[in-house]
């Protein structure tokens, strides 16, 4: 990616004037594809109509049409990132895909099968999760996917696998040290995410401009080259970045809380029981643990896996 054009700031003159324009890209921006300013915040978190991080509870070994079906076809398809350091992302190296939502998709595939390369891994954005699960593209979806009461209109969830908190990740020494900072900054989010909500929840003085971006790694470059000031986000993700490049930094408090669990199919409830059963497996019998030190230990010693929640 190259610079982002400037924008140009124009200065309010004497006496009465009309309100100033909303802020635009610039014509020549150098900013992705795809990359848009986001003028509201999507609200999920404030959806109360639901507890989203309620579900069903597990059957070990469940069976049922959507299990019977999958296991017919020999292999479970599953939507993951391939551009999210540490959770899901492409070895440069080897040239496949690993990280913690990887090693989770493959212990569901070996509770299915027997055998963890029955997963069938399809990388996907995070802001197309829903909608590559309403068009039956994927059975379920294992990518730091946060339930929400909105979401579960169309999808079901699993339990939570995993708590989090969301910070600001800066260029070091940018002056920024805080979200209190970001008011008149370019922050990158991407469109549809809950943890935009926190940003854009901020006092109307420290409120970024929020640059909408459709993966994390296109976030990443835009924030080395300079054509954003920040991003914001979960914590393993903002490290995973990080990780990247040395001349980052995570700063602040949290901002707010999140929680990811496993996106499934609306009708498919016996593959909601069953991955729920998977996940209970990982966290009693010290998989999950071992998938945490091994891929997440940047973050620091885990507390353990999250207590699920079931709404049965």
């Amino acid at each position: 990616m190259l610079l982002v054009a400037a924008v140009a700031l124009l200065a309010a003159a004497c006496g009465s004037t009309p309100d100033a324009a909303p802020f635009q890209l610039p014509s020549e921006n150098r900013l992705p594809a795809g990359a848009k300013v986001l003028a509201s915040s999507p609200n999920q978190r404030g959806d109360t109509a639901c507890d989203p991080t309620a579900s069903l509870r597990p059957v070990q070994g469940a069976t049922g049409p959507s299990v019977a079906a999958i296991r017919a076809s020999g292999k479970i398809r599953i939507g993951v990132d391939q551009n999210q350091f540490l959770f899901g992302y492409r070895d440069p190296k080897s040239g496949e895909l690993e990280g913690f939502d990887i090693d989770l998709a493959r212990e569901i595939a070996r509770d299915l099968f027997g055998d963890p390369d029955k997963a069938e891994l399809h990388p996907i954005d995070s802001a197309n999760r829903v909608q590559a699960l309403k068009n039956n593209e994927v059975d379920i979806v294992v990518q730091d996917f946060t339930p929400t009461c909105a979401r579960r209109q169309d999808i079901q969830f699993s339990s939570v696998y995993f708590e989090t908190d969301q910070r600001v990740l800066v260029t070091t020494g940018s002056g920024i040290h805080s979200a209190a900072d970001l008011g008149g900054k370019k922050v990158c989010g991407i469109p549809n995410s809950t943890t935009l909500d926190a940003v854009f929840a901020l006092p109307d003085k420290q409120r970024p401009t929020v640059i909408g971006i459709e993966n994390w790694l296109d976030c990443l470059t835009a924030l080395q080259q300079g054509e954003v000031d920040a991003a914001s986000t979960d914590l393993p993700l903002l490290y995973g970045l990080k990780v990247q490049d040395p001349n980052l930094e995570v700063v602040g408090n949290p901002m707010a809380t999140d929680v990811y669990a496993v996106g499934i199919q609306k009708d498919k409830t016996d593959l909601v029981q069953f991955v729920n059963g998977v996940l209970e497996r990982i966290r009693g019998d010290g998989t999950w643990l071992r998938i945490y030190n091994q891929r997440l230990s940047v973050l620091g010693p885990s507390n353990g896996p999250p207590v699920a929640k079931y709404s049965n």
